[in-house]
């Protein structure tokens, strides 16, 4: 088993990996395949974002005799659908950027505090007082996309007495099944295409496997 690529560069863990076993000329097109993975996990088929955690195994290749046929402008184009397909095929799913916030606050105002965050979505995590004051401090989780105004709506909440610190953490599976018309994973892919100018809906896997 080889690993041709990793993808540090696409803002994700994605990896190519060749466990084909007596596959003629394969390393011959290994640039061009490469190529067409650094492409694929730059853009993904549902809206052109950037793919994490993706592993692409080429388990079998079936390539011309004749060397110009084996060239970056047969096999490039002939790769990205065929890795575009296997996206389709394996479940793919949104993944959102989470925050860490740190809220140090009153111990009266802890309720508004726990108001504020659900209905962002957020998750407390952790709750503490600090040893000789009157203050409490709070750690929660807070998706990227639902805190932006959290620091206005928090001090309407709590009169202007907690003060939130936000920092980048990780990132979490977004729920909802992209491809289910209606969820929230497909509301948010036709939101991302409308503002890129994109065909509304997902691409359907014909537009990929009929011309492999």
């Amino acid at each position: 088993m080889k690993i041709w690529a990793f993808g540090p560069d696409n803002n994700g863990p994605n990896v190519l990996v060749d466990v084909a076993k007596g596959v003629q000329f394969l390393n011959e097109i290994k640039d061009s395949y490469d190529a067409a993975f650094q492409w694929v996990t730059r853009e993904g088929v549902m809206s052109e974002e950037a793919m994490r955690g993706i592993r692409f195994d080429i388990y079998d290749v079936t390539l011309h005799a004749d060397a110009i046929h084996r060239g970056g402008g047969q096999i490039l184009p002939t790769a990205r659908r065929c890795m575009y397909a296997c996206e389709l095929t394996a479940g793919p799913a949104f993944q959102e950027p989470v925050f860490l916030c740190e809220i140090q606050c009153p111990d009266d105002v802890v309720g508004p505090i726990y108001q504020t965050l659900t209905s962002r979505r957020g998750i407390v995590i952790s709750e503490e007082p600090i040893i000789g004051t009157p203050l409490v401090n709070m750690k929660s989780y807070l998706p990227v996309g639902e805190s932006f105004g959290f620091t206005q709506a928090l001090r309407a909440a709590t009169s202007g007495r907690a003060f939130p610190q936000c920092v980048f953490d990780h990132w979490e599976a977004l729920s909802g099944d992209p491809m289910e018309e209606g969820s929230k994973a497909n509301i948010l892919v036709e939101t991302i295409r409308k503002r890129k100018g994109l065909k509304p809906g997902i691409p359907p896997l014909e537009n990929f496997v009929d011309k492999l």
